[in-house]
């Protein structure tokens, strides 16, 4: 968990604030520091930091949460979070747009 916070608070600092925010919820994941709720814990952190951002959460829709699975896996297996990066961007620009429906 400190080599973690140390990558949020420094190695990952300059990067566009989603794709920091899905370093923070993949790398929390990897770790697996809870017997029980790390996805859900980690799927917080993930909205905490859009939130804080001024981004609407996103959510993980069922139908594509095999592929929110297999980019994980990927990214926890070969260090490349770019499909899980993608995934997160993709979701936030849908919350956006929902809530900009709605308020528009």
């Amino acid at each position: 968990m400190e080599n973690l916070i140390e990558h949020y608070n420094f190695k990952w600092l300059g990067l566009h604030l989603i794709e920091r925010a899905a370093l923070l919820h993949g790398e929390f994941v990897k770790i697996h520091p809870f017997v029980d709720g790390n996805g859900r814990t980690a799927r917080l952190l993930l909205n905490f930091e859009l939130m804080k951002a001024g981004f609407p959460p996103v959510i993980i829709k069922k139908d594509i949460r095999s592929e929110y699975y297999d980019s994980l896996d990927l990214a926890h297996t070969t260090g490349d979070y770019g499909n899980f990066i993608k995934l997160v961007t993709r979701s936030t620009e849908e919350s956006l747009n929902l809530w900009l429906s709605v308020v528009g």
